[in-house]
């Protein structure tokens, strides 16, 4: 892969909703019920993974930046603006990220999905955004203990849900298979006629 942001159709000045965006997009072309290959998925997925990386990437060096910069707020320096906007702990700290792509799917339609996958955070983790019904991020709990991204795609009356994490510091990833198979129990653990 060579930019990333090209393949997604998108600029460096990006944004990681940017991101997330153009894979939502691209994925109604290229997804296999859509009439596109499994390779093209696994690509537009790899390539907004990348992606994502790259722009965490450049705000844990703004961050760097911003702590080792003398000049002071409002003197010119847009990277001074409001402290809510600094990425947080979990966006500078990461160590890596894997993805297990396509997942796992749900018998149900996006909406319900979503409403399930939000339930089930909160037996697992803390939701940290939600971009409803096809994104949810967390972050985890013991014993798993990183950062979730769950992003949700009609599949023929279905769901496929894609799992991608990170972990902050030097700690290694839990096994993927580990924090799929958490959403999957605790999914299953739902009464879905509340849904």
């Amino acid at each position: 892969m060579t930019d990333p942001f090209r393949e997604l159709g998108l600029d460096r000045s990006a944004t990681a909703d940017d991101v997330r965006r153009a894979r939502r997009q691209m994925a109604k072309h290229v997804h296999p019920d859509a009439g596109g290959k499994r390779s093209e998925m696994q690509a537009l997925n790899a390539a907004a993974a990348a992606a994502l990386v790259q722009i965490a990437d450049g705000e844990r060096a703004g961050a760097r930046t911003e702590a080792s910069d003398p000049t002071p707020p409002g003197t010119g320096n847009d990277h001074h603006g409001d402290p809510t906007d600094a990425p947080t702990d979990w966006q500078r700290d990461w160590s890596g990220q894997r993805i297990d792509t396509p997942s796992f799917t749900v018998e149900a339609l996006p909406v319900e999905t979503f409403e399930a996958l939000l339930l089930a955070a909160a037996e697992l983790g803390e939701v940290e955004d939600d971009d409803p019904p096809y994104g949810l991020s967390v972050l985890l709990g013991e014993p798993l203990v990183s950062w979730c991204r769950l992003d949700v795609v009609p599949d023929a009356g279905a769901s496929t849900v894609s799992v991608a994490i990170a972990r902050a510091g030097a700690e290694p990833l839990p096994p993927i298979e580990a924090v799929r198979n958490a959403w999957v129990a605790t999914l299953n653990g739902l009464d879905w006629s509340d849904l």
